[in-house]
C-alpha cells in the first residue's frame, strides 16, 4: 500500500496526517512548531520519524507559510518563521528518510486541493481566498496552479486597496488584508468600542471590560449571538472583501472564487458582502457573467 505523509507547518503548530493512496485519512496529530531553526527542524523530523514508524511512507508532502522556490524543495523566506532563509527542507528530510519530498506554499496547497477535490472542482479559472489572521490566496488559471515568475503570485491580501491606508506588515500601506481578515475584525471592533462603549457593551462583557482583549474570534462569537455592533463590523469587512474580489476580477476574470480560512465561516446571516465586478461597475453589468462564490470544502482544522 502506498501511504503519503502530509505536514502543514504554521507559525505555531504543525498539523500532520497520514493518507492512503486514495487520500483517505489514516491518522492525524499536531505538535507545536517551536522556535528557532533547530527546534523547528527537530519537530518536523520527529513527526516524519513517527509517521515512518507507524506506516510505510512512500512520499512526503509539505505545505508551509512562505515563499517557495520554483524547485518546490527550498523555502526562500517566511514571515511567519523568519529563520527560514534559503532553507533546503526537502533535502534535509530526504537525507534522513530516503523518500521523495515536495514543498508547497500553504495557500497554493489549499487552493489546488479545492480545485482538484473540493469546491473548485469543475472550474477552469479559480481563485481561492483564505481569510484568517491575514488574507492569502491561490490562483488556478486554465486548470493549472499559477505561481508567477518568482513564486509570489496569489498574494491577494497585499493588493493596495486604500491610498495612505493602514500600515501592513509587508511594508506597504492600505493592503486588502488590513480591511478584510480576522485582524481587520479585531481592529475595527477595538476602534468601535473606544468610540462608543455603550454600543460595544457585549464585546466588553466578553473581555472583562478590556477592549485590548477583543480578538477576531470574540467578534465572531458576539455576531453569532446577535450583537448588532459585531454584525455591522462583519458587514464592513465583507464590503472590503467584495471590493477585493472585484479588483481581482478586473484582472483575472475567474469563473469561481472559493473562500476558506477561520474568518470565512460565519453563519448565512453574516455572509460577507461580496459584489461582483459587474455589480460594482454598472457599465459592465450586461457584459460580464457573475463568478461562482463557494465556501471551502475544508470545514475543519486539525
Amino acid at each position: 500500500m502506498v501511504n503519503i505523509f502530509a505536514l502543514d507547518i504554521g507559525g505555531t503548530k504543525i498539523a500532520c496526517g497520514i493518507y492512503d493512496e486514495n487520500l483517505n485519512l489514516i491518522r492525524e496529530w499536531k505538535v507545536p512548531t517551536g522556535k528557532g531553526l533547530s527546534e523547528i527542524e527537530g519537530a518536523v523530523l520527529k513527526s516524519c520519524r513517527r509517521a515512518c514508524e507507524e506506516e510505510e511512507i512512500a512520499a512526503v508532502g509539505i505545505s508551509a507559510a512562505g515563499n517557495i522556490k520554483p524547485d518546490r524543495r527550498t523555502i526562500a523566506f517566511s514571515t511567519n518563521i523568519p529563520c527560514w532563509i534559503d532553507y533546503p527542507l526537502a533535502e534535509i528530510i530526504e537525507g534522513e528518510f530516503k523518500v521523495p519530498v515536495i514543498v508547497e506554499n500553504d495557500a497554493n496547497a489549499a487552493g489546488w486541493a479545492e480545485f482538484a477535490h473540493g469546491s473548485g472542482k469543475g472550474s477552469c479559472n479559480m481563485v481561492m481566498v483564505t481569510l484568517g489572521t491575514g488574507m492569502g490566496g491561490a490562483l488556478v488559471l486554465n486548470k493549472e496552479l499559477y505561481r508567477g515568475s518568482f513564486g509570489m503570485a496569489g498574494e491577494v491580501g497585499h493588493l493596495p486597496m486604500v491610498s495612505s491606508g493602514l500600515p501592513c506588515g509587508c511594508g506597504l500601506f492600505g493592503c486588502a488584508e488590513k480591511y478584510a481578515s480576522g485582524t481587520a475584525l479585531e481592529t475595527l471592533a477595538k476602534q468601535a468600542v473606544r468610540r462608543d462603549p455603550a454600543a460595544g457593551a457585549k464585546l466588553l462583557d466578553m473581555t472583562g471590560g478590556d477592549p485590548e482583549k477583543i480578538t477576531g474570534s470574540t467578534v465572531f462569537a458576539a455576531a453569532e449571538a446577535g450583537d448588532k455592533l459585531s454584525m455591522s463590523i462583519f458587514q464592513e469587512t465583507g464590503t472590503w472583501l467584495g471590493k477585493t474580489l472585484a479588483a481581482i476580477s478586473a484582472v483575472l476574470d475567474p469563473d469561481t472564487y472559493v473562500l476558506g480560512g477561520s474568518a470565512a465561516t460565519p453563519s448565512s446571516s453574516l455572509k460577507p458582502e461580496t459584489p461582483t465586478l459587474s455589480s460594482s461597475r454598472p457599465l459592465l453589468s450586461g457584459l460580464r457573467r457573475k463568478s461562482n462564490l463557494r465556501n471551502s470544502a475544508a470545514t475543519r482544522d486539525l
